[in-house]
């Protein structure tokens, strides 16, 4: 039996079907390529977006972390140029010889008005300065008004050039015990035992030696300058604003 011929009209028809077939398949290919590409598009916009908005909160949070370190830095200044100002004020009719640095508030003895030379025992002339300097001193630091921004008090002691550098700090170490042991000393009657009490919580005595000698205007050490005994304070939490104000100064 012969086998049935198609004819061309039927062999058009289904060629067309099937290219169809192959274009529709193709099309369908392409919107899920699209539409595949479109969500991987979005899923990423979504990610850099979430990112950004993460680096806004980062950026605002250190913003505002800078604000509140500079309001600190300028609470912290301004206490310490009312102290500098009211120690000022308090010793501006004083006899003493006192002189206030205008910066840090630090104030500078002549070791001679409290020890001879070489000499670590304070002097009758030295006990009569201190009885005059420290219950004014005490009265600015230990005043309510500051006392709890003061996180030390330090005696410091230091010597000329001349010597060795282990036999001046032994020198300026006993100095500034023999101050702070004078002021301590609740029978001398100085201060108030109330006063004693808060400044022994703050004072510490340290020997410097010749680590911080004076110099003249030509270059040359001031011996006389040199051999002295300063004493100043430091606020709280002063080395951590010390380190922020180095941060800031880099931004």
């Amino acid at each position: 039996m012969s086998k049935k011929r198609r004819r061309p009209e039927e062999e058009e028809t289904s060629y067309w079907l099937s290219y169809s077939d192959m274009m529709a398949a193709l099309l369908l290919i392409f919107i899920l390529i699209i539409s595949f590409t479109l969500m991987q598009s979005k899923s990423q916009y979504e990610s850099k977006q979430a990112e950004l908005d993460k680096q806004k909160e980062i950026i605002k949070e250190q913003e505002q972390l800078l604000k509140d370190q500079q309001e600190e830095l300028d609470r912290i200044a301004g206490i310490r140029s009312d102290l500098v100002a009211a120690l000022r004020d308090e010793f501006a009719d004083s006899s003493l010889n006192v002189k206030v640095d205008e910066k840090t508030g630090a104030i500078t003895f002549d070791a001679s008005v409290l020890f001879d030379v070489a000499d670590s025992d304070l002097k009758e002339e030295g006990k009569t300065f201190l009885k005059e300097f420290l219950p004014k001193y005490c009265n600015v630091l230990l005043d309510e008004k500051y006392r709890d921004y003061v996180s030390e008090i330090i005696i410091e002691g230091h010597t000329d050039t001349n010597g060795s550098y282990i036999y001046n700090l032994e020198l300026s170490q006993q100095r500034a015990f023999s101050v702070a042991k004078y002021c301590l000393t609740e029978s001398n009657g100085i201060i108030s035992s109330t006063d004693v009490e808060l400044l022994r919580s703050v004072l510490t005595a340290n020997g410097k030696s010749y680590s911080n000698p004076i110099y003249k205007e030509d270059g040359s050490v001031d011996l006389e300058a040199s051999r002295r005994v300063e004493i100043l304070f430091r606020l709280q939490d002063e080395e951590m604003i010390a380190e922020m104000m180095d941060i800031l100064k880099e931004k």
